[in-house]
């Protein structure tokens, strides 16, 4: 296990490096830059302004200096955010991109799995129709329809949630699902088929034609055995959680990294793009180890190598 996980850690920094570089180019070679939208600077001052933050550098330089000061911990400081570091601005709000992304996670968690399996177990029934009719809608509507209707429900006609802000377990219930509602429709569909599939296998006809109980045989074969699937897109949806919330906190006006990466993109502000950027890539590489190791966990058969 040891010698796999150094083995995937030092695969990913390479993988790292080149979304560092691609994602340093596509800056650059879009047009414009992080001075052109405030009043127009005289030519020596934009010019010491570009010394400051090694604009006047040709692009490899910049990007040597700015890997080399990574290493160090130095995201470098914000253009627009002045007197404030990207690290100082990461540290205050990826807490609440984090804590967005669990909450959004427990829904497929708890909800979609156990919906897949009720439906697997009811198949082509009521209860497997009205499940599957749900999760097709999760997945068809979109984040911002489907934030802005709670909000008009639950927040404007009902009054029973605040419609923004992030202040309490109030403020993160209508987000949460907002966020969790696509992927708990999938991983319902998921787990339906993944277990539709080892019910045909034959240990499963054994464990029936030993008067093992039906709960039983569904909970402790079948699903075990379901798992692998599921398991390999839990890791991945969970990241992409913490990382995708760009939309669901904008519509929430919630604190978090998202709204910061959306501003810093419009506003050219390249450390703070920069570090969000890594931040996710980072995320998806470590759900992707995980996800291998759980494997391990799950079927004792998978050989990591």
């Amino acid at each position: 296990m040891i010698k796999f996980l150094i083995k995937r850690i030092a695969i990913s920094i390479p993988v790292l490096l080149i979304i560092a570089l691609i994602s340093f180019i596509l800056m650059y070679t879009v047009p414009g830059g992080p001075f052109d939208k405030e009043k127009k600077l005289p030519p020596e001052i934009k010019a010491n302004v570009e010394a400051k933050y090694h604009l006047d550098k040709p692009i490899y330089k910049q990007f040597a200096i700015y890997i080399y000061n990574l290493t160090l911990g130095d995201m470098g400081p914000s253009y627009k955010y002045l007197g404030r570091s990207v690290k100082d601005i990461l540290k205050d709000t990826f807490p609440v991109s984090l804590q967005l992304g669990l909450l959004a996670f427990m829904i497929p968690l708890f909800i979609g799995i156990p919906l897949g399996i009720i439906a697997a177990v009811y198949k082509n029934t009521f209860i497997d129709k009205i499940s599957m009719f749900t999760a097709v809608l999760g997945i068809t509507i979109p984040h911002f329809v489907l934030g802005a209707l709670l909000i008009l429900i639950f927040a404007h006609s009902l009054k029973i949630f605040p419609p923004a802000l992030w202040e309490g377990w109030s403020n993160m219930l209508l987000p949460a699902i907002t966020l969790g509602i696509g992927p708990t429709a999938y991983i319902a569909r998921l787990t339906r088929a993944s277990i539709l599939e080892v019910l045909h296998k034959d240990f499963v006809r054994t464990a029936y034609a030993k008067g093992l109980p039906y709960s039983k045989i569904i909970l402790k074969h079948v699903l075990k055995n379901a798992l692998t699937p599921i398991i390999s897109v839990m890791g991945p949806i969970l990241a992409g959680l913490v990382a995708g919330s760009f939309v669901v906190e904008y519509i929430f006006s919630i604190p978090g990294m998202g709204r910061y990466f959306i501003t810093a993109v419009t506003d050219r502000d390249y450390p703070l793009i920069m570090a969000t950027t890594m931040v996710y890539a980072v995320l998806i590489v470590i759900a992707n180890i995980v996800v291998d190791v759980l494997y391990k966990v799950v079927d004792p058969r998978v050989r990591l190598e």
